[in-house]
């Protein structure tokens, strides 16, 4: 399947298509977001964790560079903008994060992607010229499983043209 592009009008229309990801979401997901600062990356994790159940606020990991929660399976929100070298993104013991049955989503993916596994769904947040509310949103998938998962999308999130 191709890459497929999402306008979102707004922050909740972007914390929507996050929900639906979530509800879609299955055991070892991983998403790659990338976008330039206030694209709505974290904006669009919190839908995520939404949509798996997650009752606690999700805030960016920046500092933190990985934060765990808890719903219907457990997501992992990584944030890989403060690591400048690729040995720090291997510190992080990444590969343990995604065989532990969660959702890992990685914000600023693009700075490890040489560490990252090869299949995933890479979403990309960019801004509108014609809008300061509104962000053009591409899915990327790499591999059946997220293949799958963009179809499904489709069904459910309206508008999803």
């Amino acid at each position: 399947m191709a890459d497929m592009t999402l306008l979102s009008r707004n922050p909740e229309q972007t914390q929507l298509l996050g929900y639906w990801l979530g509800k879609l979401a299955q055991e070892n997901d991983i998403f790659l977001l990338s976008g330039m600062l206030g694209t709505g990356k974290t904006c669009l994790v919190q839908g995520i964790a939404q949509g798996l159940n997650i009752k606690e606020k999700v805030t960016s990991p920046s500092f933190a560079l990985v934060k765990e929660y808890y719903g219907r399976m457990p997501l992992y929100h990584i944030d890989l903008y403060r690591l400048d070298r690729i040995e720090e993104i291997i510190g992080l013991g990444l590969e343990e994060y995604f065989a532990t049955g969660g959702v890992c989503a990685i914000e600023w993916a693009e700075r490890g992607l040489n560490e990252l596994p090869l299949e995933n769904l890479s979403i990309e947040l960019s801004y509108s010229l014609d809008s300061e509310t509104e962000r053009s949103i591409t899915f990327a998938p790499t591999g059946s499983r997220y293949t799958e998962l963009i179809e499904q999308l489709k069904l459910n999130f309206k508008g999803a043209e």
